[in-house]
């Protein structure tokens, strides 16, 4: 399957993609994990900047929305939601704001 994947402005630099949109394919189900994977399979420069090599955690300053809602926090191994799986939403990686 492809899932479409909106990434910030600074990954799109570094992976020197045109636009802030790429597909990539997905071998099984959808989920967190399994986008992260491809997507570095895809553009290995993105290896360590999405989640941590060593623990394959998020990286804090990175949020992670699909249909509307925070999944940021969820489980890296939970289905993403079907609008997402079949290509009619985005998963979406965002660069956190902070401020005070």
């Amino acid at each position: 399957m492809t899932v479409r994947v909106k990434i910030p402005l600074h990954l799109q630099r570094l992976t020197k993609i045109d636009g802030n949109e790429v597909s990539i394919e997905i071998v099984g189900q959808a989920t967190q994990a399994s986008v992260f994977d491809a997507l570095e399979k895809a553009y290995p420069v993105l290896v360590g900047t999405v989640r941590d090599a060593r623990t394959g955690k998020r990286r804090a300053l990175l949020r992670i929305f699909a249909c509307g809602q925070d999944l940021s926090h969820d489980d890296p191994d939970t289905p993403l939601p079907e609008a997402v799986a079949s290509g009619k939403e985005p998963f979406m990686i965002v660069g956190a704001i902070a401020g005070g």
